[in-house]
Parts: C-alpha cells; structure tokens; sequence
C-alpha cells in the first residue's frame, strides 16, 4: 500500500476523532446541559447535571443554564391582611434553577437563553402576588408573632408556582413588618408592659417563695434528724435477724447442693447407659437397613435383566406390527380413493355429458316454442313433421323383412260379402297388421293432425 494512502486514512481518523471528541460535552456541577433538537423522547429537550453527554452533529445542538443563586429583594408595600390592615413586608428571596428532572425540563423549555436580569424580573412577579397572598389569609398577630408558620406558608405558595418555570426557592429572610396604622407598635408595647409586669410577679413570687421555703426546710431538717435515728435503730435488728437468716439459709443451700449434687450424677450415669443403648440399637439397625438395601438393588436389577430380555423384543414386535398394519391400510385406503375418484370423475363426466345435450334439446326446444308464437302443441307437431319420413320409414321397414319365395293363390269362390275375393282380403289384413301412424302417436301420448289421419286411411285403402 502507498505511503500517501496510510497518510491520508491517518489523517481521516485523526479529524473523525477530533470532531467525535468536540462533540463530547461534560457538564461542570455548577451548571445544567441542555440538549436540543432530535433528543428521540417525547421532551422537548434532554437535560444532563453533573454528568457528560454525546452532542450528535446536525440533529442536535446544546446550551447550559448557570446554577448560581440569585438573591430576588421584594419590600412588598400596603399587603392587606385578612384583618384589612395594611402592612408594608420587605423580604428578601434567594432562588435558583432546580436540579429535579422534571424541573430542569421546565427550566429549559421556559429560561433557557435568559439572562440574569430577565429571570430575575420573571421571579419577582411570581414572589410579589404570591407573598401578597399569602398575607391576605393571615392576621397581624399570626404575621408578627408565629413568623415559622409565616415562612411555611410563603416557601410553600412560592415553591409550587417558581417550580412551574424550573425554579427552586433556597430561602426567605423577612427583615421587619411595618404597617401605616401602628397597630404592631402598639402590640409590641402592650407585650412590653405585659413581659415587665410578669417580670416584677414573679421577683414578688420568688421572695414569697424563698420566705416559705425557708420555714419549710427547718422543720424538714427537724423531720430527717428523727427519722435517722428511728431508721438507725431498725437497720441495727434487721441487721441482726439477717445474720440469723443468712447463717441459715447457708445451711440449706448447703444440703439442696449435695441434693442436687447426687441427683446429677444419678441422672448422668442414666443418660449414658440409654446412650449406649441407643447407639448398639442404630447399629444393628442401620446393618439391617444396609442388607435390605442390597437385596431390594439386586431384585431391581433382575427386574431391569428379564425385562430386557423379554418385554423390550416383545414391544418392538408389537409395534412392528401395528407399523405394517398401518402401512398395509393406508396402501388399501389410497388404492380405494383412487378408484373412488376415477369412478367419481366418470361419472360426472358423463353426468355433465348428458347434462349439455338435455341443455341444448331444452335450448332448441324452447327457441322451436317462441317460433311457435309460444304454442307447445305447434312446436310438438314441428317436430313430429321433422321426423315423420322417419316414422313412415320405420312403419314399412316393419313388413320389409318378410321373405315370400311363393304365393299360391286358390281364388275360386269368386268375390265375398264385401264385393273383395279371399285374396285381396288376405292382402288388407296383412297390411292392417302394421301399426298405423294414429296409434303410434297415441301411445306416445299425443293426437296426430287430422290432414295426416285422412292421408294414412288413404294410404292403407290403397
């Protein structure tokens, strides 16, 4: 490979890593990464604290949001409290941007490239209505004296709407509370007069106390010296009876040890002879247990032999069997299906054969019917004079196949009743023996035309 080739794939990987080494962002712990663009989540924009992000090029771009607090004064002025006295209320708020994922969202989407000085007026809005409201559900006394009930209150009313812009409340700092009518003035002092005067009770009490306490700790003192010497008195028997008491139950804790003393050893040297028991009677057990072990393994094994040798080729025949059953029938069952089919398909072949030619009779027939001027009968004699030189050629083949090698006529006697001799009579029933036309059309079911029965009677006279 040239050398040029090495140089340039060199230089190639040395910018695709460059760019991909420029496109790699850490984010320092003071601020926020702010990701845009194609972020492949439902959010607008994907935040990252503390951390490092890949910024891919084209579809993305990034921004950081400054973590650093920001101090927000607000001398709120002429706030109506819920005694509709007005009070004047300088606090001051230290804020900053929230590092909670859904508040770092909200930061983004609604303070990114802001500056200090718009964020700072977009809090003070939201810090000015919410302290004023706060105020006007507090009296004046709740606002001066229970001031942590006072800074709940605003951390909480402030902290819900700042989160809603990405914004956290650090902490709140009321200076003073001022109002225009001196009604906390005159407070303070009624809590002066009322804090001196409790101040000169209790100095009042005290002495009182200290007279009171005095003579009560000189009869105290009275009380103890004669209880001591009381209590010396019963401690001096009580001690004696306890010596007594002592140097008995000494005795009997002497002769319950020796008690239990023997009762132990008694008690031990039955443990062990049941112990010795026990464990002979595991042995012999356990030696039983072994032996039937044996004989139940040797049994199965026996088992597993004979079966082996005689139910294995026994199933293996039987399953032969019911194979070339299986086989034997399926070669049965396919040769009657094919000729099943072949007789099926016959038949329906001439089934569909006949089906036509009736078809096309009933088509002619029909179309005979409307030349007919839609009269069947004239469509029955159309065809009947269609075929009537088949029918006449039929009626004379019947007497065509008779062979006369001779005739003898003996005619002596001359004509008969009918003016006919013998012989033309023979001749005129010979003839009348063939079926005539009419009768013909009769047992077909139909009546010949009356021009056709004048022209047959002709036809037979002659």
């Amino acid at each position: 490979m040239p050398i040029y080739v090495i140089l340039i794939v060199v230089f190639v990987l040395f910018v695709t890593l460059a760019a991909i080494l420029r496109r790699y962002k850490r984010c320092p712990s003071d601020k926020i990464l702010v990701i845009y663009g194609k972020t492949g989540r439902n959010s607008s924009a994907k935040c990252v604290h503390g951390g490092a992000a890949f910024i891919w090029p084209v579809f993305q771009s990034y921004s950081f949001l400054d973590l650093t607090p920001i101090s927000i004064e607000c001398n709120l002025t002429n706030a109506l409290s819920r005694q509709n006295i007005r009070v004047d209320v300088p606090c001051r708020f230290t804020v900053g941007i929230s590092t909670e994922p859904e508040s770092m969202t909200n930061a983004a989407e609604r303070l990114l490239g802001l500056s200090i000085d718009n964020i700072q007026s977009i809090a003070t809005d939201i810090l000015f209505g919410q302290l004023r409201l706060v105020i006007a559900t507090m009296d004046i006394e709740e606002i001066n004296s229970d001031r942590d009930k006072f800074l709940a209150n605003v951390s909480t009313n402030v902290e819900a709407e700042l989160r809603k812009i990405g914004l956290k409340l650090i902490n709140v700092n009321v200076t003073d509370i001022r109002d225009e009518s001196g009604y906390i003035e005159a407070l303070g002092k009624e809590a002066a007069a009322k804090a001196i005067n409790d101040a000169k009770k209790s100095v009042a009490e005290q002495n009182r106390y200290g007279e009171i306490g005095k003579a009560e700790a000189d009869r105290d003192k009275d009380i103890r010296i004669a209880e001591t010497a009381r209590d010396t008195r019963i401690k001096t028997a009580d001690a004696n009876a306890k010596a007594v008491e002592g140097e008995n139950s000494a005795k009997i804790a002497i002769a319950n040890s020796d008690a239990a003393r023997r009762e132990k050893e008694a008690e031990a040297s039955r443990i062990a002879v049941a112990a010795e028991k026990v464990q002979a009677a595991k042995a012999l057990e356990e030696a039983y247990k072994s032996e039937r072990d044996a004989e139940l393994a040797r049994a199965d094994r026996e088992k597993a032999t004979r079966q082996a040798n005689i139910v294995v080729p026994a199933q293996i025949d039987k399953e032969k069997a019911i194979i070339d059953a299986e086989a034997e029938a399926e070669k049965v069952r396919r040769m009657a299906k094919g000729e099943a089919d072949a007789i099926f398909a016959k038949m329906d072949a001439q089934a569909r054969g006949a089906f036509e030619i009736l078809s096309k009779q009933a088509q002619g027939f029909n179309q005979m019917v409307t030349a007919a001027a839609g009269d069947p009968q004239k469509a029955v004699l159309m065809l009947i004079a269609d075929k009537l030189p088949e029918l006449v050629k039929t009626q004379v083949e019947a007497v065509k196949g008779i062979k006369i090698d001779k005739v003898t006529v003996w005619d002596g006697a001359g004509a008969g009743k009918d003016g006919k001799t013998s012989t033309a009579n023979f001749i005129s029933g010979m003839m009348q023996s063939v079926p005539p036309l009419d009768e013909l059309f009769k047992m077909a079911g139909l009546n010949l035309p009356e021009y056709l029965k004048g022209k047959q009677a002709a036809e037979v006279q002659e």
